[in-house]
């Protein structure tokens, strides 16, 4: 399978390169006598009126064949001499020569735009979480439904996200409904680097944050103390409410609102509880089943009923003083046995309280705290059943080379916390062919982008030859992705295809950039230049090519070795 993905991934992509050639050839009126896709021998020709149409064995190349006057005078009919490659203006050759590389470069809009039609619904515009610290923190709740930003509405979050990435620095005024009441809040969305290929490319983009995103987390509990209600009613961390009252919860919101509203009523509630089975399936790993289970809550009477407008926060506080409810969100799931957090005592079911005297209220704040000190000792702070605990640590460290050989390292807080989702109602994308073209042209010009950059940090000795990739590698990336799946094939065809044209494009002989190369030296000195001049310049651009596509060999075999050697060793014993 891995043979046909590349066969159809490569041929394709030579077609559309060709196809740029042969029809601003034709356009153009140039007598075209070959359209080849492949080398060496023929497994299919056509012969048309006046061009042969030929599928050759090797799928590595292709070539459009036009008459040319180097093929002597005496061989070119009357009739066919303004039909001549180089009897065209000078604008019409550059065109057909830019086709090519330009077909490579604009089929992946295409491409991609076909992966994005796929895209029907999104998340509603709903704030279902807010990070503390952030613009967002204060002046959003949860559950706020957002209409419009500076009077531009919106329908989906990703219509937020893409309109605050755009603003920042930028005062941004957001139009809201809070409690089924209109709102406007203004706020200026924070200016943040996002690296997006670290090491040496080096690319970065300043996006515009607020600090909140859709997902509502779900009634996952969190009971720090043993002396609380909850826990005298036999409710622990990590048991997932299901209903009170028979009301179904969904949300932790839900579950937050529906104890705020208790005037210190006994409820019912029920839940279910992760139960661990370890080494099961034979040993083959560790699973938790859900066991449900009901208790009997008595929370303690409110000193005075929460308006329907007050702060989620504050009702939040309520819940906890008068329940020992939480959320489970800063509660450790799993700490790793000898991680460097484990040697510093913390265990599975403590709440964390702070990292380096810094209060931590949200899992993924702390995780940007770790990221901007990862290479330093760190103080975490933590409760177990109530009693505060103290302990140092430091990430792990972790180094390994890709397979291009690029080498990677990256610190990593091995243990975890248990915090899924809740389910919530999608919306229709209201505009999908739109919405895909323009997604289809923005990845596009990303990956246009991303390749300029790689090539010049080649140039420039910034990045190693040893990166540099050939056939082997692309023909692993095709049948890789295509065993995932239609989408990650494209995605893939995408990308090697803006490669390819760009590549083209290098002023390099026997490139179609060393082609515009020599019409811009035509352009300038008013003449072609001398053919002995393009022949050796065509030798040695033949020699740059040769080694180029040497040493992207070479780089492929050294990074398969050991598959090579154990496919050898299958075939010959």
């Amino acid at each position: 399978m891995d043979l046909l993905y590349f066969t159809l991934l490569i041929s394709t992509l030579i077609f559309v390169h060709e196809l740029g050639h042969f029809a601003f050839a034709k356009i153009f009126g140039v007598k075209v006598l070959t359209f080849s896709i492949g080398f060496g021998p023929k497994v299919l020709r056509i012969r048309g009126k006046e061009t042969e149409y030929c599928v050759a064995l090797v799928p590595l190349g292709g070539f459009v064949k036009m008459l040319e006057e180097t093929r002597g005078p005496t061989s070119i009919l009357p009739e066919d001499r303004k039909r001549t490659f180089e009897s065209q203006a000078l604008w019409k050759r550059v065109v057909i020569v830019l086709a090519g590389p330009s077909m490579n470069v604009l089929f992946p809009v295409l491409l991609y735009t076909s992966v994005f039609l796929e895209d029907r619904e999104f998340p509603p515009p709903t704030v279902g979480t807010v990070i503390p610290g952030k613009p967002a923190a204060g002046k959003f709740m949860v559950g706020d439904r957002i209409l419009a930003l500076d009077g531009r509405p919106v329908s989906s979050f990703p219509e937020v996200q893409r309109l605050v990435a755009a603003r920042a620095g930028v005062p941004t005024r957001f139009e809201l409904t809070r409690d089924d009441k209109p709102l406007e809040v203004t706020l200026t969305p924070a200016d943040e680097v996002r690296v997006v290929e670290p090491r040496e490319l080096g690319i970065v983009e300043h996006v515009g944050r607020v600090g909140f995103h859709p997902s509502f987390a779900a009634p996952i509990l969190g009971v720090p103390r043993s002396d609380s209600p909850a826990y005298r009613a036999g409710l622990r961390t990590f048991d997932r409410v299901t209903s009170i009252r028979g009301r179904k919860i969904e949300r932790y919101m839900d579950l937050v609102d529906e104890l705020a509203a208790n005037r210190g009523d006994a409820v019912a509630i029920a839940f279910l509880r992760p139960m661990r089975l370890p080494h099961a399936l034979g040993g083959l790993c560790d699973i938790a089943l859900l066991e449900p289970q009901v208790a009997t809550l008595a929370p303690s009477p409110p000193p005075a009923r929460p308006g329907p407008n007050e702060n989620e926060s504050l009702r939040e506080a309520d819940v906890l003083a008068r329940t020992g409810i939480e959320n489970a969100d800063m509660y450790v799931a799993f700490a790793p046995e000898n991680s460097s957090e484990w040697k510093a005592g913390l265990r599975d079911g403590d709440r964390i309280t702070a990292l380096d005297g810094v209060p931590m209220l949200l899992w993924q704040s702390m995780g940007e705290a770790l990221a901007a000190g990862a290479d330093r000792t760190h103080t975490l702070s933590w409760t177990r059943a109530g009693t505060p605990m103290e302990g140092v640590f430091q990430l792990r460290k972790e180094e390994w080379n890709d397979d291009f050989g690029q080498h990677y390292e990256r610190y990593v807080f091995r243990t975890t916390h248990w915090l899924p989702s809740a389910p919530d109602v999608f919306v229709p994308n209201p505009r999908p062919l739109s919405y895909a073209v323009a997604r289809g042209f923005e990845e596009t010009a990303r990956a246009v982008r991303l390749t300029v950059v790689t090539l010049a940090r080649l140039f420039q000795g910034r990045l190693s030859l040893s990166s540099v990739s050939g056939p082997i590698t692309i023909y692993d990336m095709a049948g890789q992705a295509g065993a995932k799946g239609r989408t990650y094939f494209v995605w893939a065809m995408a990308f090697i295809s803006i490669n390819i044209g760009l590549v083209n494009l290098l002023p390099i002989p026997v490139l179609d950039g060393g082609h515009l190369f020599f019409l811009a030296a035509e352009a300038v000195k008013k003449r072609p230049l001398s053919l002995r001049v393009r022949e050796v310049a065509s030798l040695v651009g033949m020699t740059v090519l040769f080694a180029l596509m040497l040493v992207a060999f070479k780089n492929d075999v050294e990074r398969r070795w050991d598959v090579i050697v154990g496919q050898l060793r299958e075939l010959f014993g």
